[in-house]
């Protein structure tokens, strides 16, 4: 789509490097010398969505469900207070419930009004999942859907939509795979992918990790 810009506008965009990561390096160093912004502060958030707040979290907290009952249990009873238990919480967090995977039910998430979604436990969401289409057609037509992921259930398997609000936010238990009876919790946690907390994918296959 194209956008007209006034002569000013397009004078101030000519003044930054052409690259994005440069442009951001540019407005950044603006705003500090600005006293606008601390650059501690940006580090501080950068490192947190880099290292700490990510869908590695949700694959800690589903292998935990899937080698020990007991937790697996209080997950779904509170899902807020188990990913507590592991060091998992904040913004976008707040009341989480858990929903399981099992031979006959199939979850999905989607937030049909906007794009809330779990951020302690998956990060930042991705771009189709605040797309006006998945938010439209995955309440219409999940199967249709999760085709197009490549996932294809069985008749037999009930599909589950779960509409996330700015109340309550949903993290799918996605089945364990098969063949992982030996591996260690790190190991399943591998194998945990954004997507299979989602519901539009599976957990990955030893043999394809």
């Amino acid at each position: 789509m194209g956008h007209d810009h006034d002569h000013d506008h397009d004078h101030a965009h000519s003044l930054l490097p052409p690259e994005p990561a440069l442009r951001v390096r540019a407005i950044e160093t603006l705003l500090v010398e600005k006293g606008l912004v601390d650059r501690g502060a940006i580090d501080e958030i950068i490192d947190q969505f880099s290292n700490r707040i990510g869908p590695q979290n949700g694959a800690r907290v589903v292998a935990r469900a899937w080698t020990d009952p007991a937790y697996r249990q209080r997950l779904l009873d509170d899902a807020t207070a188990a990913i507590l238990e592991l060091g998992f919480s904040g913004l976008q967090g707040e009341h989480m419930v858990a929903v399981e995977n099992t031979d006959t039910r199939h979850n999905v998430v989607v937030c049909t009004l906007c794009s809330c979604y779990p951020w302690p436990v998956l990060g930042v969401p991705p771009v189709w999942y605040k797309s006006s289409e998945y938010r439209a057609r995955v309440v219409r037509d999940p199967r249709g859907v999760l085709a197009e992921f490549d996932l294809t259930l069985t008749d037999d398997v009930e599909v589950r939509v779960w509409d996330s609000t700015s109340e309550v936010r949903y993290l799918v238990i996605p089945r364990r795979p098969a063949d992982t009876d030996g591996m260690t919790e790190d190991e399943l946690a591998d194998l945990v992918t954004r997507d299979s907390m989602i519901g539009t994918g599976l957990a990955s296959s030893p043999a394809d990790a």
